[in-house]
């Protein structure tokens, strides 16, 4: 058993990067199973196919996101937000990976787009925390959260449209857009805010 979840964290491994660098469909079985050592057969015994790896990636990507992007338990509902934003956009940041699996995924495969049961529960976990910690009904929490996660991910997609953008306005756009996407997050739900 343990070879078997040692290959499976290779494939992922490989799988993620040359996925996030080449999309699903420039991405290359034979360079996956390279990269981790193993058959290309394994991928097919495992996954059942390339697209099988790709989701398998994406779902671990998503995992690895809500285990380190937690969200912030106390304070007012503009300093909590405007933390989440912060923080979800530092992870963008430091792992651009997963906006760029994303972003293929948006392209390449939209008609699978959320269409695992886990991604969607996990999701719904999100804006039942949302709808909780901020008291709105689950529609109002679900526009809550695709808000913040648009403020805080949308900078860090389009890295080159950033820099254009802010580069005459101080010497790190990045972080421009970081400080904005938290102020505007916290506006939102600030007590008025229509």
């Amino acid at each position: 058993m343990a070879d078997s979840d040692a290959t499976k964290r290779a494939l992922l491994t490989a799988g993620r990067a040359e996925f996030a660098r080449s999309g699903l469909a420039g991405g290359r079985i034979d360079r996956i199973a390279a990269e981790a050592g193993v058959n290309k057969q394994r991928i097919y015994a495992y996954y059942g196919s390339k697209n099988g790896l790709f989701s398998a990636v994406l779902a671990e990507a998503l995992n690895d996101l809500l285990e380190v992007v937690p969200f912030p338990e106390v304070g007012p509902p503009e300093q909590m937000i405007a933390d989440y934003v912060e923080t979800v956009g530092r992870y963008h940041r430091e792992n651009p990976e997963f906006l760029r699996l994303l972003l293929w995924e948006a392209l390449e495969a939209p008609e699978s787009a959320g269409a695992s049961a886990d991604r969607v529960g996990k999701y719904r976990e999100k804006v039942d925390g949302f709808a909780m910690r901020f008291q709105l009904p689950h529609p109002d929490a679900a526009q809550l959260l695709l808000g913040a996660i648009g403020l805080a991910a949308w900078p860090n997609a389009v890295p080159q449209l950033t820099a254009l953008i802010l580069a005459d306005h101080g010497p790190d756009p990045s972080s421009q857009a970081a400080e904005w996407a938290g102020a505007a997050a916290a506006a939102i739900v600030q007590p008025g805010a229509s």
